[in-house]
């Protein structure tokens, strides 16, 4: 009988095609992902991946243990989903994946509020700009700025976020308009609803800043770099900037909370995202 332990690391391998991307996922070091694959091809006789020198690669047998894992993967996750959904009680620890400035503006300041209502849940609150997988349970709830697609989410939409150009009075009071120059998200933002509206504002004026992290457009707005196009929660709520004249139409984005279908009626979790609702006051 293989181990089970030895059947997760596998999947985990084979859904991220690298022994250290497999790592990261499950929080352990390469070398034990490489020791779980060797154990469970020692326990089923089969060999499931070549080892090339630079890559670990299935092979068909690989593949196909892989397909089956998986969905005994799915099948665990939907028993953890319905013991939580099971619980008549608010408690429990309860995951939340939000973007970054959302995390650290909107939902850490409000936490202490959750905490009085109910003081039985505890929260992972993890500030990150990937698509998490509900479905694999790598979160209970996802805070985004799109709505889910995935057949098996449940999707709220819970506020109506507003952006505008932001600088500081030092930097507008020594630039003229047309010596304007502006903070940008980078690359990896490309096609963004927000990276296009910025673009058009800038017209034929530099860029002269990029970052993936809004708190950093942020902190070089503040220090009078240039001009960046930010949320309200970050730009109305600094005192140090002031808002700068767009043109055209304004720029706003939808936030969505998303669940798996499995955990809509689990107290805690309805409980969160009201909470979560509730951050975007008047929005």
């Amino acid at each position: 009988m293989f181990d089970w332990e030895d059947l997760r690391y596998f999947v985990a391998f084979s859904q991220e095609q690298s022994l250290a991307k497999a790592a990261r996922q499950l929080k352990v070091d390469h070398a034990t992902v490489a020791r779980r694959i060797a154990s469970l091809e020692q326990s089923l006789e089969l060999k499931l991946v070549d080892r090339r020198p630079r890559a670990y690669v299935l092979t068909a047998d690989g593949e196909r243990i892989a397909e089956r894992g998986k969905r005994m993967q799915a099948e665990s996750f939907a028993v953890e989903r319905m013991s939580i959904a099971g619980q008549e009680v608010v408690s429990g620890e309860v995951v939340i994946s939000a973007p970054p400035s959302m995390a650290n503006s909107v939902i850490a300041p409000n936490l202490d509020k959750l905490r009085a209502q109910h003081p039985a849940i505890r929260i992972r609150l993890v500030a990150e700009t990937r698509n998490v997988s509900l479905i694999r349970r790598e979160a209970d709830i996802a805070v985004r700025l799109s709505r889910p697609t995935e057949a098996d989410l449940v999707a709220r939409k819970i506020a109506v976020v507003p952006f505008a150009l932001y600088a500081s009075p030092a930097y507008l009071a020594s630039h003229a308009p047309e010596a304007y120059e502006f903070i940008a998200y980078d690359d990896s933002m490309d096609g963004s609803a927000q990276q296009v509206w910025l673009d058009a504002q800038a017209a034929s004026r530099p860029i002269v800043l990029c970052s993936n992290s809004l708190d950093v457009q942020l902190s070089a707005a503040r220090a009078g770099v240039g001009i960046a196009a930010l949320p309200y929660f970050l730009g109305d709520w600094d005192e140090e900037l002031t808002v700068v004249e767009s043109t055209g139409a304004p720029l706003t984005r939808d936030v969505w909370l998303s669940i798996h279908n499995d955990l809509r009626h689990a107290p805690a979790i309805r409980s969160v995202m009201q909470f979560i609702a509730d951050c975007f006051p008047g929005h």
